[in-house]
């Protein structure tokens, strides 16, 4: 099953995992972190953007596969989140 982005085709039947993260300046340092975390330290961290991240590294490999999309808020995340939705829930 393909689901087309800005990023390009993404095979979804080959995901391994699925996740939204916010990617955080904390300290001058930038991390991915998940989005309860950054709720529950909003007063710390400063979020750069929003992430949806479709990893396709099989058990065991080192080498990582993944295509994260970026966004600039929240709701664009969400609303990305729920298309993937509607693709795998078809």
């Amino acid at each position: 099953m393909i689901y087309k982005t800005k990023a390009g085709d993404i095979d979804l039947d080959k995901l391994t995992r699925l996740y939204p993260a916010s990617v955080v300046d904390l300290n001058g340092e930038t991390a991915e972190m998940s989005l309860e975390w950054t709720d529950l330290n909003a007063d710390k961290v400063k979020v750069l953007r929003y992430v949806l991240v479709f990893d396709s590294t099989p058990p065991n490999q080192e080498q990582k596969i993944r295509t994260a999309l970026s966004f600039d808020t929240k709701d664009e995340l969400i609303l990305e989140m729920q298309k993937v939705s509607e693709v795998l829930n078809g």
